[in-house]
């Protein structure tokens, strides 16, 4: 049977390049970096200079980046990090409703600390705009996270126009930004955003799980989460993955150099999926969810009203190919998408949503498979009803 991987927005297939480099450090480099003899001090240079490349991939000082075990931690030390550096200031958060849960319920969890959060409504294509953020602004807020794009639906928000707005106050208020599924989709530089932090993840660019980094501004004081050794300049104590730091380096300088390339070649699958399923399927038979003209490249949900989404999940595993109903940290659950739920999607399309994402690896010729499948599926189901 042919397999299709489309969950890419999950996590991605390590490139060779990668685990070439990943190899290399987990068989040659075996010190700790934080040890004096040269063992040591050879893994400490392998971390720097890891450190150095990632920072040319992003557009900002090596100093300016913490690494850490993904994605969340990464989210997770920007809001605690802050809050608590930053408590003196005020008790006040702002972010969207939409947001990756490792903001979400770290909010929650603020808000049992005694926090106040204001959790802003998106339109009906996910997009959140930047007056709504500057009516929320209160003298006592700290904090403003927003993602740059979507895990789910791919759309992206105006984070220059939020980031301008809030440095105009001049009053101190932290600017987060989680990139993590927008990296090496679009193109970031992290001194020419307007933004204060911005948090990263390796296996979203072809490269390994279990390593990220947090951008933090220069002179930009948060408070650590983990205790412990003096690595990443007392920011993040332990033992440095250097296998997953290499990696990450070497992922994100071929997302970097490859980026036009990839942005196209995953604006054509796009467009192939969509055009196929207009074929297959029948315009007036799906819906694309999410914004037409500010998106990720190479995320596309799409609902089907005719069935619900865990049976075309469940028909497409069968067919061979690999989708998914949202984000990969609650793809278990039946409850609907807490996005699309704050998108105001009616329940037919609530319910029936499925989430295509493309990258390495996928051609023509498998979009052009999946909308023939999906098809399928459809008039199958339709003959049983």
């Amino acid at each position: 049977m042919k397999q299709i991987y489309l969950d890419h927005a999950a996590s991605t297939p390590i490139r060779a390049e990668v685990a070439e480099a990943m190899i290399s450090v987990m068989t040659e480099k075996y010190g700790n970096a934080s040890s004096v003899h040269s063992f040591g001090r050879e893994a400490k240079r392998m971390v720097n200079g890891a450190r150095d490349r990632l920072a040319a991939a992003l557009g900002c000082r090596p100093d300016e980046l913490v690494f850490t075990g993904g994605g969340t931690e990464s989210d997770n030390l920007a809001l605690f990090g802050t809050i608590q550096a930053q408590k003196s200031r005020g008790k006040h958060i702002i972010t969207t409703a939409i947001e990756h849960h490792a903001v979400l319920h770290s909010c929650q969890q603020l808000e049992r600390e005694g926090f106040e959060v204001t959790y802003l409504p998106v339109d009906r294509t996910g997009r959140v705009h930047p007056e709504q953020v500057a009516e929320a602004l209160r003298p006592d807020t700290v904090l403003v996270s927003v993602m740059y794009g979507n895990n789910e639906v791919g759309t992206l928000q105006p984070i220059e126009e939020i980031g301008q707005m809030i440095r105009s106050r001049s009053d101190g208020t932290v600017f987060h930004v989680d990139a993590v599924q927008a990296l090496g989709a679009v193109p970031i530089s992290c001194n020419e955003l307007p933004v204060d932090l911005i948090s990263f993840s390796s296996h979203k660019i072809n490269g390994p799980q279990g390593v990220g980094a947090l951008y933090i501004r220069k002179n930009l004081m948060i408070e650590p989460m983990l205790y412990g050794g003096l690595q990443e300049k007392k920011r993040r104590a332990g033992t440095e993955n250097m296998a997953g730091i290499a990696g990450f380096a070497k992922a994100a300088e071929l997302a970097a150099a490859g980026l036009a390339d990839r942005r196209a070649h995953d604006l054509n699958l796009r467009s192939i999926l969509l055009s196929g399923l207009e074929r297959t399927v029948g315009l007036g038979n799906f819906h694309l969810n999410g914004n037409k003209d500010y998106h990720l490249p190479h995320i596309v949900n799409i609902s089907f009203p005719a069935m619900q989404t865990e049976t075309m999940l469940m028909n497409l595993d069968m067919e061979g190919i690999a989708v998914a109903s949202g984000s990969a940290c609650t793809s278990g659950s039946l409850e609907p998408s807490h996005v699309l739920e704050a998108m105001n999607l009616p329940q037919n399309l609530l319910r029936s949503a499925i989430r295509f994402s493309f990258g390495l690896g996928n051609t023509s010729e498998e979009m052009e498979y999946t909308a023939e499948k999906v098809g399928t599926i459809l008039n199958r189901h339709r003959k049983k009803i």
